[in-house]
């Protein structure tokens, strides 16, 4: 195996464990619910909290990658997300396991943009939305396992004890990368970083360039209603609305991040090959914002169209991934770090807001309608949920007119020096 194939191996593994908490609380939502004994509200803040903190990480992890390297953050984001998965799983009260969320949030928050780098610095141009795309395609399976493995490990062992096992695994991942990880071909260069002292000026560059915007509005939209709906609320609405048992509902969640893994890789390619970018968003985001008239409509679907709409979903939720190339090539190339974690910010910051403000509107319904318990934790009806997901397909369709605003680079930076 090549140097940089195992420098980019880590960055990859430390990317996996951050899906595997990013989309856990879904297939759990009802044993942390019963064990903490809160109403959806507080279960969607307790989920949010990882994507809060992840959201306010992005910019400073941008910064971090271009000045301080991806080996040094991977390493020190290993061991806070070790013990907060640790903590997390030991909880013995609400508190504290929303202390250990945050502490996962805050550890696992730079593993995507240390991996961009990486990929930015070990590889060629012209195959950035490529490989980024094979290492989301295998970065995914944290969140398929997070769906119908998860779920079926919870019926023999305990939420707890893999949460245990994960922390251990993220530990073990921050300490291979300050030992393996290398931060370039050449890690001593001449210009392979922008000077400490000069990130200001960079990030204010990266911030004002208006071509960098598009791009995070459409993860805003798009990653928010996606990660709002498959990372938390579609178990409970397959379940409590669909009439699924928890194993079929959370195996629907492993065939929507399937399609979302297998999607992260096509687009990146068909953009690479075809050498545009916009079209291919633009045509991805529009079928999934359309894709939402299906659930708000009601209908019971048969298992069939069921995991099919699931599939679709994913595929199509992953046009947005060529938005970090997007960034990448209308700013400088030493500022990618900065530019890449920009527009990655509005993939967390819509969850953050949505899952709580879903939770939100339907406990609100739920209250009126004199809303029944089981467990200890609340049923919601159709109605229930109704509101919620018009407020995820809103989202979905304002990413999808946010593409619209998308410079198109021809797969190739076009960034210049004014």
């Amino acid at each position: 195996m090549s140097r940089r194939n195992i420098v980019l191996g880590l960055a990859v593994a430390a990317y996996l464990l951050s899906f595997f908490h990013r989309v856990a609380p879904a297939a759990i939502a009802q044993d942390l619910a019963a064990a903490f004994q809160i109403s959806g509200a507080a279960l969607g803040s307790l989920a949010a909290t990882y994507f809060y903190i992840y959201t306010l990480m992005q910019v400073p992890t941008g910064i971090l990658a271009d000045t301080l390297g991806p080996r040094k953050i991977l390493f020190i984001g290993g061991l806070v997300a070790g013990v907060g998965s640790l903590l997390f799983g030991l909880a013995p009260s609400f508190d504290v396991a929303f202390a250990g969320r945050a502490m996962v949030g805050l550890g696992v928050s730079v593993s995507f943009i240390a991996m961009l780098k990486l990929i930015a610095v070990w590889y060629e141009e012209n195959r950035f939305a490529t490989i980024t795309g094979i290492c989301m395609l295998i970065g995914n399976l944290g969140s398929i396992a997070a769906g119908a493995p998860l779920a079926w490990l919870t019926q023999v062992t305990s939420w707890r004890e893999i949460f245990v096992t994960v922390g251990v695994l993220s530990l073990l991942v921050g300490i291979g990368s300050l030992f393996l990880v290398s931060d370039g071909p050449d890690a001593h260069k001449s210009g392979a970083r922008i000077d400490r002292t000069a990130w200001l000026g960079g990030l204010l560059a990266v911030l004002k360039n208006r071509h960098t915007w598009p791009g995070f509005f459409v993860n805003l939209g798009v990653g928010g209603s996606f990660f709002g709906f498959a990372g938390l609320w579609a178990v409970p609405y397959f379940t409590q609305v669909q009439g699924m048992t928890r194993a079929v509902a959370s195996n629907h969640i492993s065939l929507y991040f399937i399609g979302f893994a297998v999607g992260s890789a096509l687009w990146g390619r068909i953009s690479d090959r075809l050498g545009r970018r916009k079209p291919i968003m633009f045509g991805g985001t529009l079928l999934h914002a359309l894709c939402w008239l299906v659930w708000l409509s009601g209908m019971l679907l048969p298992p069939l169209a069921s995991y099919t709409l699931c599939l679709i979903m994913g595929l199509l939720t992953a046009s947005m991934t060529l938005s970090w190339a997007c960034a990448k090539e209308v700013n400088p190339p030493l500022l990618s770090g900065m530019a890449t974690s920009v527009v990655n910010v509005g993939v967390f910051l819509g969850p953050a807001i949505l899952q709580p403000l879903v939770g939100w509107a339907m406990d609100r319904s739920w209250l009126a309608a004199n809303g029944v318990l089981q467990a200890g934790a609340r049923l919601y009806s159709a109605a229930d949920f109704r509101t919620g997901l018009l407020l995820m397909a809103a989202a979905a369709a304002l990413g999808c007119l946010a593409t619209l605003g998308i410079r198109e680079t021809g797969c190739r930076n076009i960034w210049q020096k004014s």
